[in-house]
């Protein structure tokens, strides 16, 4: 059976398309040469630490897909053909389902080819190890991502260059051991990165560096995860959050790096909602423009927030609702919506909040008055606080 929508008109012009897709993503900001990425992070105390390179997007793949539209498309496995013809998901589908069954490590599939996968699906099972070294170009299947793991373990996409209009991205839940490499998504639809509210969690999540941008939606949506570690996440243009976490424990993440997003909304480049915490670490989180700039909210507690950078929102540049033991470390707040700490009638109050900052051109108000909170303030900002 022919797999559901397979070609679109802008993708039947064949091979010298898809090259041009591939070579622009190279050249674009955000999106490095596959053979020198480096994964840099924060370590305890605040040095920095440098893994080695990462290898080169299709290296040591047991599985390929390789064509273009124009030529037709070749999966194969371990130098054996899998399949040959005219549709981009089936060599996908076939060059996943060629790897060893009942498996207990990772075997890698590296796809070369950029195309379309038409309004389907691709289901990572565990010990997969899925790149794609071209450019994804996605249709929509309602609830669900166009590539997606779940109750599943040990799965890892160390590449990823996505474009379409997905309902979701990429869609995870109650996966354990997941690895998200160098992941580029321009999307005009859709939510970049979910895992599921409805779902059993997730464990021993790494993400080293998402770049979204156009996506109505989120950038990045977690609900549910025990052990969470991201490198980097940049937003442009991005409809709702850059980075949503909600029912999060144990993260370390590193900077979270905001220009247009939310704007006209009440989320923000970074939110923690819905009980999430404790013992989340953020090393920096920098906003130009769009909504808010930093939200916690309903019940969210126990986060540190090392810097922030924050300048020209166009909501609070930063939003405390009724959080608990919330510290803001240093950084700076330049215009845009006032810093406000405020709480709703249905949660508990505000409770050891800590916040030390420079705001300049902008506003500074507690209403009401929180329990053990710790201002400490420079610049030329108003301040109404308790």
């Amino acid at each position: 059976m022919a797999p559901t929508s397979q070609r679109r008109p802008r993708l039947l012009a064949a091979g010298v398309a898809a090259l041009s897709v591939v070579v622009s993503l190279l050249a674009a900001p955000g999106v490095a040469a596959a053979s020198t990425e480096t994964s840099v992070g924060t370590a305890a105390g605040g040095t920095t630490a440098v893994a080695a390179p990462a290898a080169a997007c299709g290296n040591g793949a047991d599985a390929l897909v390789t064509g273009s539209q124009s030529s037709g498309f070749t999966a194969t496995y371990r130098g054996r053909t899998v399949y040959q013809g005219q549709y981009y998901i089936n060599a996908i589908w076939e060059a996943l389902g060629a790897l060893s069954p009942n498996r207990t490590s990772q075997e890698k599939v590296s796809v070369m080819a950029s195309a379309w996968i038409g309004n389907n699906t691709i289901n990572l099972p565990s010990h997969t190890s899925f790149e794609v070294c071209g450019t994804l170009d996605t249709g929509y299947v309602a609830g669900r991502g166009a590539i997606q793991a779940v109750g599943v373990e040990d799965v890892s996409i160390p590449y990823l260059r996505m474009t379409g209009a997905p309902y979701f991205g990429l869609r995870f839940a109650d996966v354990h051991g997941l690895h998200l490499g160098q992941i580029d998504m321009r999307m005009t639809g859709g939510i970049g990165i979910r895992f599921e509210r409805d779902l059993p969690g997730s464990t021993n999540v790494r993400m080293d560096s998402v770049y979204a941008s156009g996506m109505p939606g989120h950038a990045i949506e977690t609900w549910h995860i025990n052990g969470l570690t991201i490198g980097t996440v940049t937003a442009r243009n991005v409809g709702e959050s850059g980075l949503l976490i909600q029912g999060t424990s144990n993260a370390t993440i590193g900077t979270v790096d905001g220009d247009n997003v939310a704007t006209g909304t009440g989320y923000a480049t970074f939110r923690m909602a819905n009980a999430n915490g404790p013992n989340i670490t953020v090393n920096r989180v920098k906003s130009r423009g769009g909504g808010r700039g930093v939200f916690c909210v309903s019940n969210s507690r126990g986060a540190r927030i090392n810097s922030v950078d924050l300048a020209s929102n166009g909501n609070n540049s930063i939003l405390i609702e009724n959080c608990s033991d919330i510290t803001i470390a240093g950084g700076t707040v330049n215009g845009g919506g006032e810093v406000r700490l405020a709480a709703r009638t249905e949660f508990p109050n505000n409770r050891n909040i800590h916040i030390t900052l420079r705001v300049d051109n902008t506003s500074v108000r507690e209403s009401p008055c929180g329990e053990n909170t710790t201002w400490t303030l420079t610049g030329n900002g108003s301040r109404n606080i308790c």
